[in-house]
């Protein structure tokens, strides 16, 4: 069995149709903010990680 990573076996033309389908789904107003949830709850990952409590992460 071929242990590929998802993203080495796309190519360029499944990307693009993915992100079509991404566009076509959400719309262009709703992506901004479903990208901005996402990089908020990486944040919040990487501070969980990283031991760091809410009121030291209410500073920055």
């Amino acid at each position: 069995m071929l242990h590929t990573p998802l993203l080495a076996a796309l190519g360029t033309q499944e990307v693009l149709i993915i992100l079509v389908v991404v566009l076509l789904l959400f719309g262009g107003k709703k992506i901004p903010e479903l990208l901005g949830g996402l990089g908020k709850g990486i944040r919040e990952f990487k501070d969980g990680k990283d031991g760091l409590d809410q009121s030291e992460t209410d500073k920055r």
